[in-house]
């Protein structure tokens, strides 16, 4: 492991931009029509589930990173593979992000450019920072997160003064019943955004308060969660369900909506610094954790030699994974949920957490069996 050390503070800075990383540019949930933002926090609630899982997991083996727990639990060989698959799944999801802000770069603001050139100018900086260590990461997180804050402030109040919010636009409430926002809950934003922070399993150990991961976890992905649904619910407020499923980027959408009084207007710069921060972010904590499990995996000395070796490889796999933006969101929403984010996210970590929970047990009934046979002081 890395010798290194962050606050909760930072986890939780760290948490709560990588939840709103990607997600923030889509049309999240917008299948649940006006009712997206309640699939949101639905999605938001049962996330805490796979949460627990991952923190009882670090319960157990605090000291450690994943990729040697895993060997503790399921023997050496299953546990390497087991770690190289989740190391490919974060290296994946990298790429997967990398490509949203390529995507959003040409279609908001450069159009001529190659969609490698676009991706290359975010991985460089971010291997760069990766390279440095989670310390850096962190603190150039919570420089972020007061910029990312203050551009959410004004953006909602340059919303509300413009007068675009029609509340009309969301109802009515539950239309078709509970079913489709369960149904887009479960199937969809569990796993995304808040199902993804199985990647902090990796940056877990480096808290120097243990005892605050559950707090910092939970109050990130409530916060995220809500700010997730509270921009869903304007978005469809402002542009209406129809154009929110129609639009690649319906807050930008949004965003340009705004004038006030006549010369406050074409704010796309706060759209552009907003998505910027989060997918910066949020790509460096997926390709952060692949670096170590990798480094820590195969034992090598100096994690910050491969920063580059498999950030390029993710630059490469980010233009290849999709011929087009349209094909690479319906894998995103369609295929990826249910063919990675599943047993990647929820069936290994609790088959793990079920596993160490037995040893765990019977770790401690041989202690105990040793310590009542063992001969009490003055006998023999």
């Amino acid at each position: 492991m890395e010798k290194a050390r962050i606050s909760a503070y930072q986890l939780f800075v760290l948490m709560y931009l990588f939840q709103l990383g990607s997600a923030i540019l889509i049309p999240l949930a917008i299948e649940a029509k006006q009712d997206a933002w309640l699939a949101i926090l639905v999605g938001m609630i049962v996330g805490v589930v796979p949460f627990f899982i991952y923190y009882s997991l670090y319960q157990y083996y605090p000291d450690i990173l994943p990729t040697q727990y895993t060997e503790r639990i399921v023997g050496k060989m299953f546990g390497r593979a087991i770690s190289l698959l989740y190391i490919l799944y974060l290296s994946y999801l990298s790429a997967r992000v990398l490509r949203d802000f390529g995507e959003m770069l040409l279609s908001f603001a450069y159009p001529e450019t190659p969609l490698f050139i676009a991706n290359a100018l975010l991985m460089f900086v971010v291997m760069y920072t990766v390279r440095k260590g989670i310390e850096v990461l962190a603190r150039t997180g919570e420089l972020l997160f007061t910029l990312m804050i203050l551009l959410a402030f004004s953006g909602l109040l340059l919303v509300v003064f413009s007068g675009l919010i029609d509340l009309n636009n969301l109802k009515p409430m539950l239309e078709e019943g509970l079913k489709p926002v369960i149904k887009v809950a479960l199937t969809q934003t569990v796993f995304f955004p808040f199902g993804e922070v199985v990647a902090f399993a990796m940056i877990f150990p480096y808290l120097n308060h243990p005892k605050k991961v559950k707090v910092a976890g939970l109050l990130a992905l409530g916060l995220g969660g809500t700010g997730l649904a509270l921009a869903m619910a304007i978005n469809i407020s402002v542009l209406g369900v129809d154009l929110v499923s129609r639009s690649q980027f319906p807050l930008l959408s949004t965003i340009q909506s705004i004038q006030i009084a006549s010369f406050l207007e074409r704010l796309d710069v706060y759209f552009m610094i907003g998505s910027i921060i989060g997918i910066f972010l949020k790509i460096s904590v997926y390709f952060y954790a692949a670096v170590t499990g990798t480094a820590n995996l195969f034992n090598v000395k100096q994690p910050s030699q491969l920063a580059y070796p498999i950030g390029i490889i993710i630059l490469f796999l980010s233009v290849t994974i999709a011929s087009n933006f349209s094909e690479h969101l319906e894998e995103g929403l369609k295929l990826v949920p249910l063919i990675l984010h599943l047993p990647f996210q929820i069936i290994l970590p609790l088959f793990l957490l079920i596993i160490a929970f037995i040893k765990r047990g019977k770790g401690q009934k041989e202690k105990r069996v040793q310590r009542e046979s063992a001969p009490r002081r003055g006998e023999a």
